[in-house]
Order: C-alpha cells, then sequence, then structure tokens
C-alpha cells in the first residue's frame, strides 16, 4: 500500500518542489505515467505482491529505464521522462525491500 502511495506523494513533490509555475498540469502528466504498469496486464497472474516488476514486465526493462532518463533532459518529455524514472526507481526499491533485489 505505501509504494502505491509513494507512486503519488513522489510526484507531488517534485511538483511542488520544481514546477510550481503549471503544477496542475506537471501533477497530471506525471501521474499519467503510471499507466506504464498497463504491462502488467500481460503477466499470469497479472498481480502477485512477491513478484519484482523490474526487469520481469515489458515496459519495466532495462533499456526502457535508460530511454526513460533520456527522456528528461528533452524539454517537450522532460515531465514524462521524470514520472516514468521516478515510477522505475519507486519499483526498483519495491523489488529491494520485498525481494532483496533491485531488477530481476
Amino acid at each position: 500500500m505505501l509504494h502505491i502511495v509513494l507512486h503519488f506523494l513522489v510526484p507531488a513533490i517534485l511538483v511542488g518542489l520544481f514546477f510550481r509555475k503549471n503544477w496542475k498540469m506537471a501533477y497530471l502528466i506525471m501521474v499519467a505515467t503510471m499507466l506504464v504498469d498497463i504491462d502488467h496486464l500481460v503477466a499470469s497472474p497479472i498481480y502477485d505482491p512477491g513478484r519484482c516488476s523490474m526487469g520481469f514486465h515489458p515496459l519495466h526493462q532495462l533499456w526502457f529505464v535508460v530511454f526513460y532518463i533520456a527522456l528528461c533532459f528533452l524539454p517537450k518529455t522532460r515531465l514524462v521522462g521524470l514520472g516514468l524514472s521516478v515510477h522505475m526507481v519507486l519499483d526498483a526499491i519495491d523489488c529491494q525491500v520485498t525481494n532483496g533485489f533491485w531488477i530481476n
């Protein structure tokens, strides 16, 4: 449950610190990046509390994470990249806490 709360709280903190002028749109974009979890639908079972998303689900692969980080450096995709990168970091932390490793 804390993991899911952090997916909303961390973007709110970042938006409050760095994107105050357009905070509503920035927060909406960053939270919308949680749609990356649509790749969970191709897993069986769809939800497994003991499974590490990182390296398991298609959009949670390491080479995608590198792409998400690269998006942070382009002004037009910065918020999307930041939202996706934060999502992946939070998922990796969840893997570490739950399973003792950062990525499958």
